[in-house]
């Protein structure tokens, strides 16, 4: 580690891990012996386009995004994540390929970063870790954003905001308001609009 992490910030990775397989303290510490702590400033790009991602960042405390810049400059932004959140490019690890998304701390962050190739060995040398890698595939790869897809075709723009704010209380007094609505597949005026039918405005 470049730095000891609070035992506050292990103990919570630990607990989310457990979210999707419970593994044993031998197997954690096959993990745990690599992981780098780091911090980041409001804005600090952690991972630029055109450059190979090499890392898991595991939020402890603060907020990231991924986003790109299309070829006529607009900024779309793909995900927003906050604690408890793994980040990473997905596509980039996997395919060791250069990205096309930026990954950018939104506020004053802390992460917990594995290094995906050291993970990967963990993972294919340990049959616990290799348990809950696939448990995490499946949740976050699979039933998430399938229910992702199926909130966007059968939800109207209101109702996906309120459930945001529902799983991330006071998520709109942290994130910039055209994060949020890039997040939730609508334009800034249309989240506006939303607000102000909703009387938070």
């Amino acid at each position: 580690m470049q730095a000891d992490p609070s035992p506050e910030y292990i103990s919570g990775f630990k607990k989310a891990i457990s979210g999707y397989y419970s593994i044993s303290e031998s197997a954690f510490i096959l993990l745990e012996q690599f992981i780098q702590f780091r911090k980041f400033k409001k804005d600090d790009v952690l991972l630029h386009s055109g450059r190979q991602g090499n890392d898991i960042h595991f939020i402890c405390k603060g907020a990231l995004r991924s986003y790109f810049i299309d070829n006529a400059g607009n900024t779309w932004n793909k995900y927003i994540y906050l604690e408890n959140d793994f980040a990473s490019t997905r596509f980039s690890l996997i395919l060791k390929v250069p990205t096309e998304f930026m990954l950018q701390a939104i506020e004053d962050t802390v992460t917990l970063c594995l290094p995906y190739l050291k993970t990967k060995a963990a993972v294919n040398g340990n049959d616990e870790l290799k348990n809950l890698y696939i448990a995490y595939l499946e949740q976050k790869w699979i039933v998430d954003n399938e229910q992702r897809e199926i909130s966007l075709l059968t939800e109207t723009a209101t109702e996906r905001y309120l459930k945001l704010l529902q799983a991330h209380p006071g998520i709109e007094k942290r994130i910039p308001l055209q994060y949020i609505a890039s997040h939730l597949s609508i334009t800034p005026t249309q989240l506006s609009r939303i607000r102000k039918e909703l009387g938070v405005i």
